[in-house]
């Protein structure tokens, strides 16, 4: 038995990777927290592109609206004053509305659904990333001169993911199966 056990602490048995969030995650109340929370942030990504995309008036007139030639990104980018302005300016332009939108609906129905969580956490991150230097706090000042709201939802993007979350309450595990081993399109 010694000898299991040393070999199990010193790693040099590799686990394989957990297929399943169960494999992950052992206790059900703690995966339905994640998955709530991957819904929840979820939803904010999708809500925002639906928003922007109608202009249903919370954050986005019907006149701003991307259907009614509004521009969701260039509206935000044009509106930066901190020390990343110009380094934002390439984005100043269709492509950069279509990027910024295709990228909130993408996130927003990988987490809804539960499958690319990976891939949507690593490009909603970035994205939050993204935001967070446009409006800098540190530079512009803010509640607190380094963390914000930012931070938060790209963490749960990432806790998403990592735990596997879409395989409750979303269609992970069959996505698992389609995709087959744990790859970057889990």
């Amino acid at each position: 038995m010694a000898t299991s056990f040393e070999n199990r602490t010193a790693g040099t048995t590799p686990r394989p990777a957990p297929r399943y969030q169960e494999e992950l995650v052992t206790t059900p109340a703690a995966r339905k927290v994640l998955a709530a929370g991957r819904i929840i942030i979820g939803w904010v990504f999708l809500w925002a592109f639906i928003d922007k995309l109608f202009g249903l008036g919370f954050m986005t007139t019907a006149d701003k609206a991307w259907i009614n030639g509004g521009t969701p990104a260039q509206g935000f980018i044009k509106g930066i004053e901190g020390p990343f302005h110009s380094v934002f300016q390439v984005f100043v332009n269709p492509f950069g509305d279509a990027l910024f939108m295709l990228g909130l609906l993408g996130i927003g129905v990988a987490m809804m659904l539960g499958a690319g969580l990976r891939i949507a956490a690593v490009t909603g991150t970035l994205l939050m990333l993204f935001m967070y230097l446009a409006e800098l706090p540190l530079a512009l000042g803010g509640t607190n001169p380094i963390v914000d709201s930012h931070w938060i939802e790209a963490m749960l993007l990432i806790i998403s993911a990592v735990t596997l979350s879409g395989d409750t309450w979303g269609v992970g595990k069959w996505w698992a199966g389609v995709i087959g081993k744990n790859t970057w399109l889990r």
